[in-house]
C-alpha cells in the first residue's frame, strides 16, 4: 500500500504536535511551550477516513534557535522527500512560513494552510486568524477541528492520489493470474512479503482472480487451470526457474517489476539497466534497500545481485549498500544505483531518489529489472504502464 505521507510544519510553539495527537486520538508527540521540544521528526501511522493508511511526520519548528536548530532543519528538509501534502501551521512567523510555502510549491507538494495554536487550544483567540487558513482549536472543540482537518488533508490530496494500481494493465476484472512465491530461507517465516501481499489485494480489487503457487508446483498448477493464466507473476530471483515453464504468449513479470513502476520510474530503470553492459572491474554500484534486516545466505540484495553482477563483470567490481533512510545526497563517482522495490517507502520518496540519481546523472534501476537483464530475458518481461 502506498501510504499518505503528512507533514506537519510550523515554527516553534505553533501547534504541530497538538495537531498530530488531535488526529490521532492518542499523546503521540509531546507538547511543551519550551521552544525545540520536537528534535528529530516524528512519524505515526493510522488510518485515515477516507484516505486509508497514512503516515502523519511531526517537525522540528523550522526557526528553531537552540543550539541543534541547523540540524533539525535539515532533517526537516530531508523528510519533505517522503511528504505527499503538507500542513503548514501559519500565524506565529511570517517571514518564515512565506519562505516554506514556497519552498513547498517548488517541490510540487500540495499545501493546506493551518491556524492552530496547542498553549492556548483557541486558533483565533487574541489575534485574527490568517487569511485563508483553516482555524483548530484542539481543546475548546477538539472534535469539531479533527473533523475539520481530516477534510482538509482530504481536499489537499495530490491529484493521482489513490487511482494507481500495483498491476497496472497487465491484469483486469476476470483475469485468472498465477502468482510463483519461493518459500525458501530468504522467505520470511510463517507469513508472505508484502510485495506479495499487496498485489494479491490488488488483483482482489480488480476482481482478478489470484492463484498462488511456489515455483516447484508451477507446472502442476498450470495443468490444472482449464486455460492458460492472462499473467504470470513472480519473485525476480526466480526468473530463470520459473521462465521455462511459462506458456506461449503468457506475459511475465516480477513483484519487483511491479514495484519499480507503482513506486518509481518503470522506463528510467529499464532504461538505466543497460548501464550494467557498460561495468568494469574498476566501477562502483550502489546497493539500497528501503528495510532493515539481518542478510541471510539467499539474501537478494547483498547476495545473489553482487554475486550475477561479479560473475558477469567480474569480482573487483565495488559494491556498496545502504538500507533504510540512508542514502547519500551526492551519488559522484557511484557508476549505477541499484534499487529495492521499495515496499517500505511512499511514490514521493522513491521517486525523490531517482530525482537524485538523474541529477547526477547516475542511472538507477531496480532488483527485479537488474535480474531480468542479467539472466537475459528483460525484452520478453512485460512492463506496466508508467
Amino acid at each position: 500500500m502506498n501510504r499518505l505521507h503528512v507533514i506537519i510544519l510550523g515554527a516553534c510553539n505553533s501547534g504541530k504536535s497538538s495537531i498530530i495527537n488531535l488526529l490521532t486520538g492518542q499523546h503521540t508527540s509531546l507538547v511543551s511551550a519550551t521552544p525545540g521540544t520536537t528534535t528529530d521528526p516524528v512519524r505515526k501511522a493510522m488510518e485515515l477516513p477516507g484516505a486509508g493508511p497514512c503516515v502523519l511526520i511531526d517537525t522540528a519548528g523550522f526557526d528553531d534557535s537552540t543550539g541543534l536548530g541547523k540540524e533539525r532543519v535539515e532533517l526537516t528538509l530531508k523528510a519533505l522527500d517522503e511528504a505527499d501534502m503538507a500542513l503548514l501551521l501559519v500565524g506565529e512567523n511570517p517571514d518564515e512560513e512565506a519562505h516554506w510555502r514556497e519552498l513547498l510549491k517548488g517541490r510540487g507538494i500540495p499545501c493546506a494552510e493551518i491556524a492552530g495554536k496547542s498553549d492556548s487550544g483557541v486558533a483565533d483567540a487574541g489575534k485574527e486568524t490568517p487569511s485563508g487558513a483553516i482555524p483548530v482549536s484542539t481543546i475548546n472543540d477538539p472534535d469539531r477541528s479533527r473533523t475539520r482537518l481530516i477534510e482538509t488533508i482530504l481536499r489537499t490530496l495530490p491529484p493521482d492520489y489513490g487511482i494507481r494500481s500495483l498491476t497496472g494493465d497487465l491484469a483486469k476484472e476476470g483475469d485468472i493470474v498465477v502468482l510463483v512465491m519461493p518459500q525458501d530461507s530468504s522467505a520470511p517465516k510463517g507469513r508472505l512479503i508484502l510485495p506479495q501481499v499487496q498485489t494479491i489485494r490488488d488483483l482482489l480489487d480488480k476482481g482478478a482472480i489470484p492463484v498462488c503457487t511456489v515455483p516447484e508446483k508451477l507446472k502442476d498448477t498450470l495443468a490444472a487451470l482449464v486455460s492458460a493464466p492472462a499473467l504470470i507473476i513472480t519473485d525476480s530471483q526466480a526468473f530463470a526457474k520459473v521462465q521455462p515453464a511459462v506458456p506461449h504468449g503468457v506475459p511475465l513479470t516480477s513483484f519487483s517489476v511491479l514495484m519499480a513502476a507503482y513506486k518509481g520510474d518503470i522506463r528510467y530503470f529499464a532504461e538505466s539497466a543497460r548501464a550494467i553492459a557498460s561495468l568494469t572491474p574498476a566501477s562502483r554500484v550502489l546497493i539500497a534497500e528501503a528495510c532493515t534486516h539481518a542478510p541471510q545466505t539467499e539474501d537478494i540484495g547483498r547476495v545473489k545481485i553482487p554475486a550475477l553482477l561479479r560473475k558477469r563483470v567480474g569480482q573487483g567490481l565495488k559494491i556498496d549498500h545502504v538500507s533504510g533512510r540512508d542514502f547519500p545526497d551526492d551519488l559522484t563517482g557511484y557508476d549505477l544505483v541499484i534499487h529495492c522495490g521499495g515496499c517500505m517507502f511512499n511514490r514521493s520518496y522513491q521517486l525523490s531518489r531517482v530525482a537524485k540519481s538523474k541529477a547526477r546523472g547516475v542511472p538507477m534501476t531496480n532488483y527485479g529489472i537488474t535480474i531480468a537483464y542479467l539472466t537475459g530475458i528483460l525484452a520478453e518481461v512485460a512492463l506496466p504502464e508508467a
